[in-house]
């Protein structure tokens, strides 16, 4: 019974170590100008698949989009969602809206060592 406490104790410990050294992190940057962009570019989103993105393109023949918030009018996309896309969204200019890699965090507990010289 004692070996399976510590077995538990030891999964938590030691499992988000793991599972956070593993798994890179994406970041996304730039911006999508929902009045020129190609369903490509609108598929580049968070969240936005390609089927989202050519409600995008419907919504967009029938009146194109006078402010960002406007997105909510097309099927799929709520005020949540809308939320977390807002800062990727733009009426002008160009669509410049590309995914990084990002290198995870140090492990919590694990300071990078510093050496004076």
């Amino acid at each position: 019974m004692k070996w399976a406490w510590a077995w538990v104790l030891g999964c938590m410990l030691m499992g988000p170590w793991r599972a956070d050294a593993a798994s890179p992190r994406m970041q996304y940057v730039g911006v999508v100008n929902l009045n020129e962009a190609t369903a490509a570019e609108l598929d580049l989103l968070p969240g936005v698949g390609e089927k989202a993105a050519q409600r995008i393109l419907e919504h967009r023949k029938k009146r194109p989009f006078g402010r960002v918030e406007e997105l909510v009018r097309v099927k799929g996309f709520g005020k949540k969602k809308f939320l977390k896309l807002r800062a990727h969204l733009a009426l002008t200019g160009p669509t410049t809206l590309k995914k990084e890699q990002v290198p995870a965090p140090p492990p919590p507990g694990r300071e990078a060592s510093v050496t004076n010289p």
